[in-house]
């Protein structure tokens, strides 16, 4: 189990997030038009997932439009915003903010994601939801950058999970 904190207050997670230098825990997600996908639809390219509690926060709206304006100068490069969000919430939003280059994908169906990353929080009012974080995952599937933000109230490290994709 992982400790954050939201506001101050504790929260706890399933576990922790996988270790830098291990495979990457395949997964399986909801795209926007409901499709599945798993880690081996992006075999090949690196991978930087962001993580997060629900599309209609300040903090998570934020993250995702700073990932997809830095998104567009990263070659063979996906960003996957992950959140347990239907995925007609997260068509609304990208609309909405004319975001385009970052994938959202949705953990709603079974919460396999947030298990298999040990992301989902089991206590307090937003149990079930994902805790902020960021997996860097090289084209080979090894891991190479993790961050659970210590505060879920704030922005990921972006510049440390860029400099790990670029140096890793």
């Amino acid at each position: 189990m992982a400790t954050v904190t939201g506001k101050g207050q504790p929260m706890n997670t399933l576990g922790n997030l996988p270790e830098v230098g291990s495979n990457a825990p395949d997964f399986q997600l909801t795209r926007l038009d409901f499709s599945d996908v798993t880690l081996e639809d992006f075999k090949g390219k690196k991978i930087i997932m962001n993580i997060f509690p629900s599309i209609d926060t300040s903090t998570c709206a934020t993250s995702v439009r700073k990932f997809n304006e830095e998104a567009a100068a990263l070659e063979d490069t996906v960003v996957l915003c992950i959140s347990k969000d239907l995925p007609h919430a997260q068509r609304r939003f990208c609309g909405a903010e004319g975001i385009n280059n970052v994938i959202p994908l949705s953990d709603f169906r079974d919460g396999n994601f947030g298990r298999a990353y040990e992301v989902t929080f089991t206590d307090t009012a937003i149990r079930g939801l994902l805790s902020r974080s960021v997996v860097v995952i090289d084209e080979k599937g090894k891991v190479i950058y993790t961050e659970q933000v210590a505060d879920t109230s704030n922005e990921p490290d972006y510049k440390a999970a860029l400099e790990a994709l670029q140096n890793g």
